[in-house]
């Protein structure tokens, strides 16, 4: 998925922040009353993470989003926003919500810290009511790194789906819609998208799933499970030399 270039017109800049965005041709450049929020899912050291932005310099933080530009599809918008955000192309994104609440936008403590830090609460733009539509990204990228920052973030952080603090807006539900949506379609999801590029053990594709899930598996009960699945196919197995037995290697199927 290749990002698509834009000719933005000439934009405002935050002093503090020193990074740019075009208020004044907002109205114009994009869809109103829309918005992309997503949610990025990583599998790094055995733990299951999201990626959370700090506003400006508050310490409040958010999901990554943007806006869908008026003659842009809203898919690709999605992946434009996702890959300014990850640097990452080609990665399959998953529309699973869309937050529509008429008081999404009307939190009394949201408008006093964009009222306080970026003087934006009676700027028309803001203002309006938006509607997001949701995707989120499933990755098993242990070195990608964020590197947009913005005239609204001022750091990304990568937390545990634990030990997510309150978030800004409705984010934390939606992160939650989407960490069901992974766990109920996640047999799928690794099937139709390439989370794991080389063979691997029960032992690493269950540990996987324990941290999608959030607790022990047993493993008995997951082997049958998996096996009985008919998504796996054996492709050796991985000898390290040392006494106990090697156990075998996967793949999925890709037929």
């Amino acid at each position: 998925m290749v990002k698509k270039k834009t000719n933005l017109p000439p934009a405002i800049t935050n002093e503090k922040l020193g990074s740019e965005f075009p208020f004044n041709e907002a109205m114009n450049l994009f869809l109103p009353g829309v918005s992309v929020n997503i949610v990025v899912f990583n599998y790094r050291n055995g733990k299951l993470k999201v990626l959370i932005m700090r506003l400006a310099d508050t310490q409040h933080y958010m999901l990554p989003g943007g806006y869908v530009m008026k003659e842009e599809d809203l898919d690709n918008a999605a992946a434009r926003i996702f890959n300014e955000w990850s640097g990452l192309q080609g990665i399959q994104l998953q529309q699973f919500y869309t937050s529509g609440k008429a008081d999404r936008v009307n939190d009394p403590k949201v408008k006093d810290i964009i009222e306080k830090n970026l003087n934006l609460i009676s700027d028309p733009w803001f203002a309006q009511r938006k509607i997001s539509v949701c995707y989120f990204a499933l990755l098993n990228e242990p070195e990608i790194n964020s590197a947009k920052i913005d005239f609204f973030v001022s750091e990304h952080q990568w937390i545990n789906i634990s030990d997510i603090p309150a978030l800004l807006f409705d984010h934390s539900h939606i992160i939650e819609k989407a960490v069901q949506n992974v766990q109920l379609n996640l047999d799928h999801l690794l099937i139709t998208q390439p989370l794991f590029k080389e063979e691997f053990t029960m032992r690493e594709l269950q540990r996987f799933y324990e941290a999608v899930f959030q607790r022990s598996l047993t493993r008995t009960n997951f082997q049958r499970r998996m096996l009985n699945l008919n998504i796996l196919e054996r492709s050796g197995k991985q000898y390290t030399g040392k006494a106990h037995k090697a156990p075998y290697l996967y793949r999925f199927r890709n037929d």
